[in-house]
């Protein structure tokens, strides 16, 4: 590997606030590398595989998808499809694809090799379909048959109406895969990714840094610098302290306390801030005790103060939640559900009249991850106001990886609570993969609270099926007031993302879906 993308080490006991400004430039660092801090190791570079943002980052520079949602903002625009026609009754989708493209290992783009992604995580027959698992390949569950009239060509039939496809076809699951690649290093694809984006897998090197460099054929231009390095800082502090010092061009998630700080360092730095669909909560598990009480789920709402934690800990960098839509989506927004209020007297009431004073609870923690803010701050915080209303609440704390693992499978009786976020990309997403019944983790979905109700199992597989947006927005909004009262989660924030670079770094922005798209960034 080239001796500049050497990792800069600094000093980890620097802390925040003043001293933060006093740290030197010690490093500078190479003109054609853009080194990026991003918040934990990726779990892998398979797009139907990885679940969350830190990897999506990498992978939308690495593959592309049929469609893509635009620069700065969630509208659909063409990518691999060049064009594509709905027919009237909503259950065919042809799309023309785009000629002349070849993945990074120089075989072709065509329908066929298009259709290989879908069937190896839809068919569990096809020969491919052992190098998952596909966590959210029910993103494409509705898909009856894919058809290929042509080698350019894609012809997707659905079983009933689906309005979040083509939505669900701009997400990293999504992307295409070299069917050549997945057949070469099969379950290890994800450590070798191929696919048609602006940069090339190079390097990834475990808890250090993944490297790309440009893909010069790229369809939609060459990128304009030729290396991206990805390094895994999970410690805010130590990011910052990387940026500072010169050691990346650029971070994610800036740590709360540290955005005015940048913002002050114009000179040096430039700051990006801007909403996005995202949603901070900590699940219930509603099938053990005290949780499998609506009384209690609502109490552990009204206890905590989720307002402080949004000003004091995130300090503004998010909006108080008040369920699982997020008000991005304003189309689909319930504006007759307001947050839970900070009220501990009721709270105490509520716990009492479920005979649920003094419950002891684990409460599952992970120490970083994409979207997850200052986690450890955050469930320190929500234990202190869950003992001021009489609930016990132990902390365990995880590494990332590790952390998904134990959560995605499902709370155990042991484990009443546990952080997560979520990007979304449809007001669809988050609430089908979370809440509905069908989508407990032995069903192979990520509601690991366990949380059914029948009522919005019906509203949400409607929503889906219903083509006129004004219909789906009615369906959405009683689903945000049913969850909202019956309280699965604590709904704690909506955080409005942020980045920084440094001064050297031009045409950086930061997307509405949460990924970063680097082919236009350029370095001085």
């Amino acid at each position: 590997m080239l001796p500049a993308l050497r990792k800069c080490l600094i000093p980890l006991c620097l802390c925040l606030g003043a001293l933060l400004w006093q740290v030197p430039v010690q490093a500078k660092t190479p003109a054609d590398a853009l080194l990026i801090g991003q918040v934990a190791e990726p779990q892998s570079l398979d797009p139907q595989v990885a679940t969350a943002a830190n990897d999506s980052r990498i992978l939308v520079n690495i593959f592309d998808g049929l469609v893509r949602n635009g620069e700065g903002k969630l509208d659909i625009e063409p990518a691999l499809a060049t064009g594509w026609e709905i027919s009237p009754d909503g259950l065919t989708y042809r799309f023309h694809l785009r000629e002349g493209v070849k993945f990074q290992d120089g075989t072709p783009f065509n329908a066929e090799a298009a259709k290989f992604t879908f069937d190896r995580m839809l068919d569990d027959k096809n020969s491919w379909h052992n190098t998952g698992p596909f966590p959210l390949s029910f993103f494409f569950s509705s898909i009856k048959t894919i058809e290929t009239p042509d080698e350019n060509t894609l012809v997707f039939t659905l079983k009933e109406p689906f309005s979040p496809f083509l939505s669900n076809l701009a997400t990293p699951t999504g992307l295409i895969v070299s069917p050549a690649a997945v057949k070469k290093y099969g379950k290890d694809f994800g450590r070798h990714p191929v696919g048609t984006g602006a940069f090339t897998f190079a390097e990834w090197r475990a808890n250090q840094r993944v490297v790309v460099t440009a893909n010069d054929g790229y369809w939609d231009g060459k990128p304009a610098v030729k290396n991206v390095v990805f390094r895994p800082i999970t410690d805010g502090n130590t990011r910052v302290a990387e940026m500072l010092s010169g050691g990346i061009d650029a971070m994610v998630e800036v740590p709360p306390d540290t955005v005015k700080l940048f913002a002050e360092k114009s000179n040096r730095f430039r700051l990006y801030q801007t909403t996005g669909p995202h949603v901070w909560y900590v699940m219930l598990n509603t099938q053990v005790p005290p949780f499998n009480d609506v009384r209690v789920r609502q109490a552990v709402n009204y206890a905590v103060n989720k307002q402080s934690l949004a000003d004091n800990i995130l300090q503004g960098s998010a909006d108080v939640a008040d369920g699982p839509i997020p008000r991005a989506f304003n189309w689909a927004a319930n504006k007759d559900v307001t947050p839970y209020p900070y009220d501990p007297a009721k709270a105490r009431a509520l716990l009492k009249a479920a005979g649920a004073e003094g419950a002891t609870l684990t409460f599952y923690v992970t120490e970083g991850g994409s979207g997850m803010l200052d986690p450890i701050p955050m469930a320190t915080a929500i234990q202190a106001d869950l003992k001021a209303v009489g609930l016990n609440v132990s902390i365990q704390t995880y590494e990332w990886n590790t952390y998904l693992s134990k959560v995605n499978a499902g709370l155990d009786n042991h484990t009443h609570m546990a952080e997560m976020a979520w990007m979304t990309n449809d007001p669809d997403t988050l609430p089908f993969l979370t809440l509905r019944t069908d989508a407990w983790p032995k069903k192979g979905g990520f509601n690991s609270g366990y949380y059914s109700n029948p009522q919005v199992d019906i509203l949400l597989q409607k929503a889906r099926m219903t083509t006129d947006t004004a219909a789906r927005a009615a369906l959405y909004r009683q689903v945000q007031q049913q969850v909202h009262d019956d309280a699965p989660w604590i709904f704690v924030a909506n955080w409005k993302q942020n980045a920084v670079t440094s001064t050297r770094i031009q045409h950086f922005a930061l997307q509405p879906n949460f990924n970063l798209l680097l082919n236009r960034v350029t370095k001085k």
